[in-house]
């Protein structure tokens, strides 16, 4: 089956170029449409979901922002990769916030694109390596959240490649433990840190509210 995905995309150039290796890249993904501004895709989106919503940030009128925040409540089965030029770290974590998936680089390359789909799509958060190294550079500047002192060291571990987009088997493989493992650390941090998924508890690591 199929990654279905819809791209909300002003500039019609870049959207069609898109669609365009998402079928050659023999992936598994294909695109059910494009829309050009957050208010029509908000119209359409809810009557057919696509799996994945690609979203840019500066649309015409609703930024893409407010978009990811309005379909987590009218859609909430539809994760969201927002795909943008803006890489300022107010932006990453208004995005993250509003429940963004993960967040990539216009300048990325298609490929890249593709297979960040296919990680949102398998429960993963990519994220262009200038964005990651944002995230991780505020987990340093920036004092514990609530309840981060009831972690244990390798839950602290597990939950920073959290934040830098790693998936379960990646974190398995960095820390030389099973996937296994690795889904009862994520579960323990969820328990201890109060929270449901990956974007609140990095959210609440980094001292925000989500």
């Amino acid at each position: 089956m199929s990654i279905r995905t819809a791209i909300i995309e002003d500039v019609a150039s870049f959207a069609e170029a898109l669609v365009k290796y998402i079928r050659i890249s023999g992936a598994g993904v294909e695109c059910i449409g494009i829309y050009p501004n957050a208010e029509e895709a908000l119209e359409c989106l809810p009557d057919d979901p696509p799996d994945v919503a690609i979203v840019d940030i500066n649309l015409p009128q609703m930024s893409g922002i407010e978009l990811v925040a309005r379909l987590r409540e009218v859609c909430p089965s539809v994760l969201c990769l927002i795909l943008t030029t803006y890489e300022d770290s107010i932006r990453i974590f208004d995005a993250l916030k509003a429940g963004a998936c993960g967040y990539l680089l216009k300048r990325a390359h298609a490929e890249e694109i593709v297979n960040a789909i296919v990680q949102v799509h398998a429960g993963g958060s990519p994220m262009s390596p200038q964005i990651a190294r944002q995230v991780v550079g505020f987990f340093h500047g920036q004092p514990a959240g609530k309840g981060l002192g009831s972690l244990s060291e390798r839950e602290r571990e597990v939950l920073e490649l959290l934040a830098e987009g790693s998936l379960y088997k990646e974190i398995a493989r960095r820390l030389c433990i099973s996937i296994d493992t690795v889904r009862t650390h994520v579960r323990k941090i969820y328990e201890k840190l109060h929270v449901h998924s990956r974007t609140e508890a990095i959210l609440k690591y980094l001292g925000k509210k989500a």
